[in-house]
């Protein structure tokens, strides 16, 4: 259970083109009526409510979101237990739950994880239409994961953690480039300079949540997908081959020991000068921030951020840690489970979070574009746009049960492992990549 104490700022360990800037809701601008309308839910007399979410990686997140916990229960009279679990345990946990139709009331879990027991979840529809006319509009991205069919809401969105390049802007100039390459061709021939240099870049190749999400950056960047818009698994494709050879050119100038990589692992190497780039989340740059560790914080200046190099579609491809809110049908307060998330997102309460956060979570809602966060620090701002640029991981098809299942069991991380490693052949990997990704979206 969560407790609002002073602990290590970083952990020690540590379909629908989202590109589109389409609003939901018919792209309802703001409008001083949207902002005064308000909604309640009145909740079930004494109820408690149980939250499990991811842990932090940011201290300042899990601060700001039990301050506004303790600030609801002040409120209603509803007693709120926070639970944390690392990204990969939440999902069995939340699947036990979902499948038992016992356990937390309301789940913070990652990507489309909803999607895998939808008719386990309560119907949000009242509650998102109503933030998403007050705060401008919900982006697109936020629809694809959690209103699949377009019209039923199976959950909030709360935002995505952006997986962009994070960089040491004095190695990138001892390898002789003044900014950080904006295609795939001068992004290779900086990973090769780097490794020649000492200072070799690394990138997650194990089953990471998060940081594994360049995986699908790669496979975009250069026309592979997972399947079509008709849910036809393609990935053993030329296109794939292509990237798979790029992932087996770079592995060959990254830092021993990615294969079993988790999401802590690249943070922690990045902070110990192991590293000169990587992808992630802020919190890198938080910790550099808030670190109590003085060689952490002397890292600070030269610590930049990038968007992904753009491949031979000649496109961004990004890809982002989506996080859903979902309630639980079986709840016993549904009212106060929907207040709660109502409480939650509301300017008040989300901007101060955002801002604790130092920008690790993206917004979801468009007003939120013009959160103090994205202004009180210039490098807070790379992050801004992740939800609104998001590609969901079930590109180019729509997202259901077979998507959540694919992303779930790792499949394109893994394909990729396979390919850069060496362990199987481009051809091979793609292969079965192919075969796996068919189990899900059976024809």
């Amino acid at each position: 259970m969560t407790k609002l104490n002073r602990r290590d700022f970083l952990e020690s360990s540590a379909g629908v083109a989202a590109a589109s800037t389409t609003l939901g809701m018919g792209a309802l601008a703001a409008s001083p009526a949207a902002h005064a309308q308000s909604m309640s839910f009145k909740p079930e007399k004494g109820a408690k409510l149980r939250v499990l979410r991811w842990s932090r990686f940011v201290q300042g997140d899990i601060d700001a979101y039990m301050a506004n916990v303790k600030k609801f229960t002040e409120l209603t009279g509803v007693e709120v237990r926070v639970d944390n679990e690392g990204w990969e345990d939440v999902r069995p946990k939340a699947a036990v739950a979902a499948n038992t139709g016992a356990g937390p009331d309301i789940i913070l879990s990652t990507n489309d994880d909803a999607n895998l027991y939808p008719e386990k979840l309560l119907d949000v529809t009242d509650l998102c239409e109503y933030l998403g006319k007050k705060y401008g509009g919900w982006y697109s991205a936020g629809q694809a994961y959690l209103r699949p069919d377009g019209k039923k809401w199976i959950g909030v969105p709360l935002g995505a953690s952006g997986s962009m390049i994070v960089y040491r802007q004095s190695m990138i100039k001892a390898a002789g480039f003044d900014t950080f390459p904006k295609d795939t061709d001068g992004f290779m021939k900086l990973m090769k300079k780097l490794k020649e240099n000492g200072t070799p870049a690394g990138f997650a190749l194990g089953n990471a949540t998060g940081d594994g999400l360049w995986c699908n950056w790669l496979l975009w960047a250069f026309g592979g997908k997972l399947v079509d818009a008709n849910n036809k698994v393609v990935i053993d494709s030329p296109e794939t081959i292509k990237a798979l050879e790029y992932a087996k050119e770079m592995y060959a100038y990254m830092i021993p020991g990615t294969l079993s990589w988790l999401d802590p692992n690249n943070n922690k190497a990045f902070l110990d000068g192991q590293i000169s780039v990587t992808n992630n989340g802020i919190s890198i740059y938080y910790a550099t921030k808030n670190s109590p560790d003085e060689k952490v914080r002397a890292l600070n200046s030269d610590v930049y951020h990038a968007s992904f190099p753009i491949g031979p579609v000649g496109v961004p491809t990004e890809s982002h840690l989506f996080f859903n809110q979902m309630v639980m049908k079986y709840t016993k307060y549904p009212n106060a489970a929907k207040e709660f998330l109502r409480f939650m997102m509301e300017k008040e309460q989300f901007e101060p979070w955002l801002m604790a956060g130092g920008g690790y979570v993206a917004h979801p809602l468009d007003a939120y574009s013009k959160a103090p966060v994205w202004t009180v620090d210039p490098k807070h701002a790379a992050y801004r746009d992740s939800v609104k640029n998001l590609r969901p991981a079930g590109y180019a098809g729509k997202l259901g049960y077979a998507s959540a299942g694919a992303g779930a069991d790792f499949i394109v991380v893994n394909m990729v492992a396979e390919a850069a490693s060496g362990s199987k052949t481009p051809k091979e990997a793609a292969e079965r990549a192919q075969k796996r990704a068919e189990r899900y979206y059976k024809v």
